[in-house]
């Protein structure tokens, strides 16, 4: 796993987190991880409350 997309992975939120788990699954090569980054964008902060 390349750092960036070990850094995306380590700030999911625990829904999309859970939807890769299961995803992880089904990948047979690094690409696959890629191609998920790339189709489940980036979660946006949330402000403090």
């Amino acid at each position: 796993m390349l750092k960036l997309q070990q850094a995306r992975v380590l700030a999911m939120p625990v829904d999309p987190l859970e939807d890769l788990g299961e995803a992880l699954l089904d990948f047979s090569t690094d690409a696959d991880l890629e191609t998920w980054l790339a189709t489940h964008p980036k979660p946006t902060p949330q402000p403090n409350a």
